[in-house]
Order: structure tokens, then sequence, then C-alpha cells
């Protein structure tokens, strides 16, 4: 039998000799790049970000983000921050370069370079090569980037006493106040208002609201004092302190 015996040759006039455009790219000038980006590339990039947004949120619903009372302007006490992602650039406004007479250079020139930088990376450095030991100057902006990042939101985050934060600050229910009572006025009096707050909601220091103290462990308190709170803060006597700590317990009871 003859090679080609049998087979028929058709062509196709409509198909021009010089179209490439069905014709796959040859990758091996590229070293690691054996696939073209659309679809290929893409599609993957797309499919761990869907695992990762899924994952992320299984985590949002796992341990929700702890919710705060109502802004007050009142409030002298409260420090606000902003959220997580953000404490990097809180923590840039505190340095003396980054503030005061140069809050433009902190808010606008320094953010503005940085970003801009990470964003112009790819356009610095066009070499093929997908190595980073072989792509100095993206890899170079990217660890300068996260390092700058994680160093300034520890230094922010380290500097927050979360704990007493999360309780000076935490949503409690709204408990009506007799502040004509002899306890209450003891509590103005002695200055405890300053710190507790007016409706003992809590301001520099924790709420007296739903609290689980015992009348003894609340007068010890207000004598010897407990983590930020000094001791002696109490001078009155001891029957005022009595009464003091039967006004707390009172409105704990409700």
């Amino acid at each position: 039998m003859h090679r080609g015996k049998g087979m028929k040759f058709v062509g196709d006039s409509r198909v021009r000799e010089n179209d490439d455009r069905h014709i796959p790219k040859d990758y091996s000038e590229y070293p690691g790049r054996t696939e073209p980006f659309w679809p290929n590339f893409l599609l993957k990039e797309w499919l761990a970000g869907a695992v990762f947004l899924v994952g992320f949120l299984c985590l949002t619903v796992a341990a929700p983000a702890p919710l705060e009372k109502l802004a007050d302007p009142s409030t002298p006490g409260y420090i606000p921050l902003p959220d997580w992602y953000f404490l990097f650039l809180y923590q840039l406004l505190k340095y003396p370069f980054a503030s005061g007479d140069w809050v433009v250079v902190g808010t606008v020139i320094i953010p503005g370079l940085a970003f801009g930088a990470l964003m112009l990376a790819p356009f610095l450095d066009k070499g093929p090569e997908r190595r980073p030991t072989r792509r100095p100057i993206a890899t170079s902006l990217m660890l300068i980037g996260i390092a700058a990042v994680f160093w300034l939101t520890w230094e922010a985050a380290d500097h927050v006493d979360w704990e007493t934060r999360a309780e000076a600050n935490k949503i409690v229910e709204s408990v009506e106040i007799d502040k004509e009572s002899e306890g209450y006025q003891i509590y103005s009096q002695q200055s405890c208002i300053n710190c507790h707050g007016e409706n003992l909601e809590g301001v520099s220091g924790p709420p007296l609201l739903d609290i689980d103290h015992t009348a003894d462990e609340i007068k010890d308190i207000a004598v010897n004092g407990i983590g930020s709170m000094p001791a002696n803060a109490f001078e009155g006597s001891d029957e005022e302190l009595q009464k003091l700590a039967d006004f707390i317990i009172s409105l704990n009871e409700k």
C-alpha cells in the first residue's frame, strides 16, 4: 500500500495562509509559562480567590466582629480607632514627620508614593522571569511594603489596651437609674462619674452595669484599686462606701 493512498486533501480558500489567530502561542521562550493568561491562568486565579473568599466568610460567621455601644461625642475618654486594615496609616500619623504641620505628608504624599510604587512595580521590571530572586525591583518593593505595613500595624495594636477598651465600650442594657438616691449622690461626689459615666455605662473606666461582683468585692476595688484604677480612689466613710456598693448591686439585680 502506498503512503497516502485513499486519502483526499481538501483546501479552503476562506482561510488565509498567514492567519495565525487560531494557532496557540509558543511560550517556550518564557520559562515556567506554559499556558495562556486567558482563560486558563485567570480561571485558576478566580478559583483560588473564591476559595479564599468562602474561607473568610466562614471566619466572619464563626468569630463575628465585636460591636461597641453607640458613639457619644460627650464621652471624653473614648479614643476612636480605625479598622485593623487601616491601623498602619493610623500609626503613621503619630510620628512628627507625618502629623501636625506635616499632616499632608502623612496622609497624601507618603501613602501616594507607597501605593504608586507598588502599582508601577510590574511596569518597572518587565523581565520574563517569574522567580522572585530574578525580579529585584518588584520583589524589593513588595517586601518593603509588607514589612512597613506589618510593623506599623503591630506598633498601633501593641499600644492599645484591648481588654479595657472592650470592657469600657461593650453594649449594656439600659437601666433606669434614680439619680436622686443617696447612693447615686455618693457616686457622683466621689468622682466615680468621671471614669464610669453618668449612667454607669463606662467612659475611660469599665461600665458598672452587668457585673458579677459582690458588695464586698466592690468595696475592696474602691479602696485598693484594680487594673488602671488607682488605690484609695474612694475617700468617703465606711458607711458611704457601703451605700455606694449597695447602690451598684441594686442596679445589677434588675
